[in-house]
């Protein structure tokens, strides 16, 4: 339900609209307070115009929403709450870690004791002194972070924090995100890599051409989804006959990678193996597997 007491966030019907286009189609979520809500979709899905309208950067074109209760007609009634990182961090290159969230905080008229702290909660007071420009893409972003949280926020809104980073700084930053969530911060977190978004987000927002596909729990809609029974065989001759031996069981199934691939769910599998075993065919590998939240957003998207 809409306008919960329980949600950091909460837009309904909301639309942005740039000439005869909508950016943000009509749009309805929630964000829950005290979760990690992954904000997916491809590029142009419409996340960032959504996370601008949002932080007052953009005004709807229609609709309504809150933000920590507040509505979005009001942005200087929460934004004081919400610590944001849009697009890339831009720092100093020649001052420290430290030398760049002091003057953040001297700006924001934040106090200077939360700099060291904020540096050790996102695991850079070790490089306080060195030079920004000295840091990996990875610690650029963490530090980016912390200048995000200088204002003690409720809410943290991060738009694609993973961009262009190496596989070591996406590791980087979701270990940080983790660390984040046992502060009680509610964090909206952007990103087309759905794989990092499936591995933190306890809720999810999915986006495509401006429109919501899925607003809920992750969980709820990864074990929403069909899973699946994958047979291997030492012999890839005997492959069709398990795709026959599956389809007169009533189930569809397909060749995939030189393997089986069943929709059944997981207690089809013992009577699968007996079948095969009946028909004089010995499996190498059988598992179950449930789809990833990739293959459940193609899976929605596919007669789009």
């Amino acid at each position: 339900m809409l306008n919960s007491q329980n949600a950091a966030i909460s837009v309904l019907d909301l639309t942005k609209r740039y000439g005869e286009r909508n950016a943000v189609d009509h749009i309805s979520f929630e964000v829950p307070r005290g979760t990690i809500c992954g904000f997916v979709g491809p590029n142009g899905a419409g996340k960032t115009t959504t996370i601008r309208m949002l932080l007052g950067l953009v005004k709807p074109t229609t609709g309504a929403g809150t933000v920590l209760g507040e509505p979005l007609t009001h942005p200087e009634r929460f934004l004081g709450k919400v610590g944001a990182l849009i697009e890339g961090p831009a720092f100093y290159p020649a001052l420290s870690g430290r030398e760049n969230l002091k003057v953040l905080a001297t700006l924001g008229d934040f106090p200077h004791d939360r700099v060291d702290q904020l540096l050790d909660q996102v695991g850079l007071l070790d490089r306080a002194t060195s030079k920004f420009k000295t840091y990996s893409l990875g610690m650029k972003q963490r530090l980016g972070i912390a200048a995000a949280l200088l204002p003690s926020p409720e809410l943290l809104i991060l738009d694609e924090p993973t961009n262009g980073l190496d596989p070591a700084g996406i590791q980087e930053v979701r270990e940080l995100l983790g660390h984040l969530a046992g502060y009680g911060l509610t964090v909206l977190v952007s990103s087309h890599l759905l794989s990092e978004i499936e591995a933190i987000s306890d809720d999810l927002v999915m986006l495509r051409d401006g429109k919501v596909l899925f607003w809920g729990q992750t969980k709820a809609l990864l074990t929403a989804q069909q899973p699946t029974v994958i047979a291997s065989t030492t012999n890839p001759q005997d492959l069709a006959r398990l795709v026959e031996i599956a389809t007169n069981s009533g189930h569809q199934a397909k060749i995939v990678n030189e393997a089986v691939h069943i929709v059944a769910d997981i207690t089809f599998a013992a009577s699968f193996n007996k079948s095969a075993f009946a028909a004089g065919i010995v499996l190498s590998s059988l598992v179950t597997a449930r789809p990833t939240l990739e293959e459940t957003f193609f899976e929605l998207t596919s007669d789009n």
